[in-house]
């Protein structure tokens, strides 16, 4: 006799298909985006940002303060660090920690963002074509997520701030 499942019931089939399509077109744009500025590092993060605006729209993590919000107050965090330490591991696990207390602080819960403090800790990216590529690639995923919202009648974001 299977065990009784607490997990949420699947979703109808367009509401999946809309989903994954939604977040296969905002990666491939942010793919092409990133090897044509040969950025290649945005994707793991942002690609768990997409996951989180194409199938759970509704919670605060997905809404587009904390997608952009909590991408940029992470980045910054990781260039924060790295003003008192050297790139590597150590400053990149107190960067990711560090992340998820500036984003509760400033209300902008998004937990992929803290991948964000990890590589800009771990990496030292120039801060110049970083942040204005991570606030253009996050504001593209929150429009992707807007725009699939509007085509499959799916209400996003629930709150602009």
């Amino acid at each position: 006799m299977p065990l009784p499942s607490h997990a949420p019931a699947r979703p109808a089939t367009g509401t999946l298909l809309a989903s994954t399509a939604t977040a296969v077109a905002a990666l491939l744009l942010l793919a092409a985006l990133g090897a044509l500025l040969h950025q290649p590092l945005l994707i793991p993060p942002l690609a768990a940002s997409m996951a989180l605006i194409a199938g759970a729209p509704d919670l605060p993590l997905a809404q587009p303060r904390s997608v952009i919000g909590g991408q940029l107050l992470s980045a910054l965090t990781g260039y924060a660090v790295l003003a008192v330490a050297t790139p590597g591991y150590w400053s990149a696990a107190v960067a990711g920690g560090l992340a998820l207390g500036v984003m509760t602080l400033a209300r902008t819960p998004h937990s992929p963002a803290a991948a964000t403090a990890v590589i800009v800790a771990l990496t030292a990216p120039a801060p110049l074509p970083f942040l204005p590529l991570l606030t253009l690639a996050a504001t593209l995923l929150t429009l992707t997520g807007l725009l699939s919202a509007r085509l499959h009648t799916r209400r996003y974001p629930t709150y602009w701030w």
